[in-house]
């Protein structure tokens, strides 16, 4: 068994769902007006007693703050990006907004990076990334 992320559209559910096998990654933004890069790194993981995948934040970096987007108060100042621990590190699922107007979310995972839509193209809405499996 695969552990990986299950991608999908939301707002189609005729598209197929797409399996990306991985199970550390990173998925980075650059913010559309601050111009502040982001960066969330993330495991898939099978808890004790269950089939079932969760998706554990890990830690987060932001590349500088600007308004509105200020890092919390126990992130350290390391080379230029404030890291921390995400407050809440289980998640069932991401819910990833994407814009035509916006750079798309950059997925990096064993040392690799490339924009999402290489996986998944791109809406203009609302893209699922889910924890899942594959035989």
């Amino acid at each position: 068994m695969w552990l990986g992320i299950c991608l999908s559209l939301l707002a189609s559910a005729s598209a197929p769902e797409v399996f990306v096998p991985a199970e550390r990654f990173t998925l980075a933004w650059t913010h559309s007006i601050e111009r502040v890069r982001w960066e969330e790194d993330y495991r898939v993981e099978l808890t004790a007693g269950s089939a079932t995948p969760v998706l554990r934040a890990t830690q987060a970096r932001i590349r500088g703050s600007a308004a509105g987007m200020e890092p919390p108060d126990d992130a350290r100042l390391v080379e230029g990006w404030y890291v921390y621990t995400p407050a809440q590190t289980w998640l069932p699922e991401l819910r990833l907004t994407r814009s035509p107007y916006a750079a798309d979310y950059d997925w990096c995972a064993a040392g690799r990076c490339a924009p999402l839509h290489t996986w998944l193209p791109s809406d203009g809405g609302i893209t699922r990334l889910r924890p899942c499996t594959r035989p």
